[in-house]
């Protein structure tokens, strides 16, 4: 093989390989919506909170238990603020499908009714109780990947999330 046809099929092969890069865009996953963008930028976290016996725990001035420190944990990951609201599950979905919260928690389960409208993160944890596990995960609004993605990977390095230390 001549040594400017060697040369061609280099310059061939590094323009091809270049392109390859812009198939996948610098900002995937997205949230359609912006939602971790706009908690970055806005400095808060909107959390909603539903009463939970072991796992959220609205009898003080914010939530506390296991879930409101995950959740506070992953807002200092972020360097955001969290603002609370406490409400039955129904009304978080409805806030999460309104766009009102960004995040809901509350002791659910992958197995809970509401799969359908809304994001549901990748169980985090497994809990055993009366003979059955409990896969827990936390609520999103569908469709926002990236805000998904960033807690599940930060959930993944928690020992308290049944993640890595």
């Amino acid at each position: 093989m001549s040594q400017l046809r060697r040369v061609l099929l280099l310059v061939a092969a590094a323009v091809l390989l270049t392109g390859c890069g812009s198939v996948v865009p610098d900002d995937f996953p997205a949230d359609p919506d912006g939602t971790l963008d706009r908690v970055r930028s806005g400095g808060v976290l909107r959390v909603g909170a539903s009463p939970r016996p072991g796992w959220v725990d609205v009898a003080g001035e914010s939530p506390a238990g296991r879930e409101p420190r995950l959740v506070t944990g992953f807002a200092d990951h972020l360097a955001v603020d969290v603002e609370w609201t406490v409400a039955g599950e129904e009304e978080l979905v409805r806030l999460l499908e309104d766009g009102e919260i960004d995040l809901a928690v509350g002791g659910f389960t992958d197995t809970n009714a509401w799969v359908d409208e809304v994001g549901l993160t990748r169980p985090y944890t497994e809990v055993e109780a009366a003979g059955t596990t409990g896969a827990h995960v936390m609520m999103v609004p569908m469709g926002e990947n990236a805000l998904m993605s960033e807690l599940e990977r930060w959930l993944d390095t928690q020992p308290s999330a049944g993640g890595r230390p």
